[in-house]
């Protein structure tokens, strides 16, 4: 049953975004949730940790794109409309890392 808690994250980053996206991009959804799925990529950062994946390691403050002066700027995206999905993307992303080293 350790399977749980990883897969259930996956699923939450999937879901909250298409969630985000039908509610506040009604009529161009498909594309606000596109663009959030696409700040997956920050997760790269994963690439440079040795080892790249560790079932018990905190993401926040851990890797580069997931420390606490990027936190920032990703909540200032939210500020500028045409950046607002996007930083939408990000923020939800760190909550829900930050969501799951609570439950570690």
């Amino acid at each position: 049953m350790e399977w749980i808690r990883p897969v259930g994250h996956l699923v939450l980053h999937a879901l909250v975004p298409l969630l985000a996206a039908r509610l506040f991009w009604p009529q161009r959804w498909r594309w606000a949730f596109a663009v959030m799925l696409l700040t997956m990529l920050v997760d790269l950062d994963h690439l440079l940790a040795d080892p790249v994946y560790a079932p018990g390691r905190c993401s926040i403050g851990f890797h580069p794109l997931h420390r606490f002066p990027m936190l920032a700027v990703y909540a200032g995206l939210l500020a500028w409309p045409p950046l607002r999905v996007l930083g939408l993307g990000l923020c939800i992303h760190m909550l829900l890392d930050a969501f799951d080293c609570v439950v570690m």
